[in-house]
């Protein structure tokens, strides 16, 4: 469901010249599987995420997504795709459900679809409590939850989360967590980018190492552990960007 291809991004800087957010980044992800993309801040996960959901167009390379090429179909791609980018802001003055709703609309449901997809996506994330309340008065954690629900409203088959759990409690990331594997039992395409270890070595069939725009090492967490000697995933991580370094 999607594959890159030597994706490259360059950015021009002022001060620094050239800069490549991404160089050369290729891997697959299968249906009903999790690939986790790590990295550091900066390291270029979110930009590769932001090329395959088609709000960057790669300076080279490609990708295709659900059979759709990023570059020549984007808005076949946007109709398959659900992104959550980390820090999108949600409208103030809205109801959780209206947020969803409004989405919902956006991408061409019909009130009786969509009224079902908001009562599902309540009670799959857990929402009941909170789907009547305004935004602006949102935890941090309902806000993420009706984001979610946001880009899933349309049922895509490809899921895009980039630190999804970055600011939350132990018990909302969990249920998150949680939610994301389901996604994967049902047939889910799913990318789940992040820097938080654990979460990915016991989320993630595949994971792909990030660092400095450059694809380092890719495998299941045990083959990395075999690979690099590494106790934990969190180890791997380190011995793979930072070879150097104290074990």
């Amino acid at each position: 469901m999607i594959e890159a291809r030597g994706l490259t991004k360059v950015f021009h800087d002022k001060k620094r010249g050239l800069i490549r957010g991404a160089d050369e980044v290729s891997f697959r992800v299968e249906p009903g599987r999790i690939y986790g993309l790590l990295g550091a801040n900066g390291a270029g996960k979110t930009t590769t995420l932001r090329m395959l959901a088609t709000l960057l167009r790669p300076t080279s390379g490609s990708a295709v997504v659900a059979g759709c090429d990023v570059v020549r179909e984007p808005d076949r791609v946007r109709a398959s795709v659900g992104f959550l980018a980390a820090g999108t802001a949600l409208y103030a003055r809205l109801t959780a459900r209206e947020t969803v709703a409004y989405f919902g609309r956006l991408n061409g449901l019909d009130e009786a679809t969509l009224r079902a997809r908001i009562r599902s996506l309540a009670d799959e994330l857990g929402m009941g409590e909170f789907l009547d309340r305004r935004c602006d008065g949102l935890s941090t954690g309902m806000k993420q939850k009706t984001s979610i629900a946001r880009m899933l409203v349309h049922d895509p088959q490809v899921m895009i989360f980039d630190e999804p759990t970055l600011g939350l409690d132990v018990m909302t990331a969990r249920a998150i967590v949680g939610f994301v594997r389901e996604c994967r039992g049902r047939g889910k395409t799913v990318i789940y980018s992040t820097h938080v270890m654990s979460e990915a070595e016991k989320l993630c069939d595949v994971v792909g190492v990030i660092h400095e725009g450059r694809m380092r090492a890719e495998g299941a967490p045990a083959e990395l552990r075999a690979r690099t000697g590494g106790a934990d995933l969190e180890e791997c991580f380190v011995r793979i960007v930072a070879p150097g370094e104290p074990r």
